[in-house]
């Protein structure tokens, strides 16, 4: 009994310092391509830019036109604030999961160029090889989305800064989970591809809908209600609706301490998908995170098996 136990923690060991190696090794690798590095890091910060110049004015204009339909008059820095955390929410909501499909392309890589024969090699468990490239793509997916997520505070730091330390780090925590959504998900489509320009389609076509699926370029409220009802069963959507959410809190706090009626400032959390309505029924917080983080544990156990059954998962045919 005693041999099979070392034995048994023996092979515990060589898979842990397989994991540790794997994930060391995809992690340096993604970091050595200073090309995929940098489109990764600029991207964010430069659809930040773009947000701030084009979308904040738009935001705006929406945003006094309902006020003034209520009859409600703000300060200008409120206003600002809240627009601008508006937009902060929306490209973090995009970014986490574009992102981590541009970080997790090595995986690809490494069956387009062969690497996976190699590793295979030795007769190590696929679960292991699925959990690095998972955790390594997590690690610098979260830097990339942890520095836009620095540049888009410093952001709301300039136009209007009402978020409280509960409120940041109720938004850190969103998008950390946004983060392991976003690679959960782009670890189980890359794994069915091939070829590089399989992964830049695929990458383009996501980077290209999910803004409008997720509800983070519109939301749902401006869309039709069976439309809406479809999306508001997606859970990317509850991923947007809990970042928006938390982002706004401090701006919508802020308005009600300025006099602002509590039916105002819920229709205006109904308008900007703070509250999801789905099929006539309102979406408690928990329910969002419920099936929020339910699918991204879902979406792991799919990758991890898909991996370890699937013929010639790693193999470049």
């Amino acid at each position: 009994i005693l041999g099979c136990n070392r034995q048994k923690i023996g092979r515990q060991r060589m898979k842990a310092k397989a994991f540790i190696a794997l994930t060391k090794r995809n992690t340096k690798m993604f970091f050595k391509d200073k090309g995929m590095f940098f489109s990764s890091l600029v991207s964010p910060l430069i659809l930040l830019i773009l947000y701030a110049t084009f979308l904040s004015d738009i935001y705006k204009d929406s945003f006094n036109a309902s006020l003034l339909r209520a009859g409600v008059e703000l300060p200008k820095k409120i206003i600002d604030g809240t627009v601008g955390a508006q937009l902060f929410s929306s490209l973090l909501a995009v970014s986490c999961v574009t992102v981590a499909f541009c970080s997790n392309l090595l995986m690809v890589q490494d069956i387009a160029s062969g690497t996976k024969k190699d590793f295979f090699v030795s007769p190590q468990d696929r679960r292991v090889y699925a959990f690095a490239y998972y955790f390594s793509s997590l690690i610098t997916t979260l830097i990339i989305t942890l520095t836009a997520t620095s540049a888009c505070f410093a952001y709301i730091a300039i136009v209007g800064w009402y978020m409280s330390v509960t409120d940041v780090l109720l938004v850190l925590s969103d998008v950390l989970l946004l983060t392991m959504f976003g690679v959960a998900l782009s670890s189980v489509v890359n794994v069915f591809l091939r070829t590089n320009g399989q992964a830049s389609a695929v990458g383009t076509i996501v980077s290209a809908a999910y803004g409008f699926i997720c509800g983070a370029y519109m939301p749902l409220s401006s869309f039709d209600d069976g439309l809406r009802n479809a999306l508001s069963c997606l859970p990317g959507t509850y991923g947007t609706a809990l970042l928006r959410r938390h982002s706004m809190n401090g701006a919508l706090r802020e308005m009600g301490e300025c006099g602002i009626p509590t039916e105002v400032i819920e229709s205006i959390k109904d308008s900007v998908d703070c509250n999801i309505v789905c099929f006539g029924n309102r979406v408690d917080t928990w329910v969002m995170y419920t099936v929020f983080v339910g699918a991204i544990a879902l979406l792991v156990v799919a990758y991890v098996i898909i991996n370890k059954y699937r013929k010639g998962a790693y193999e470049n045919k």
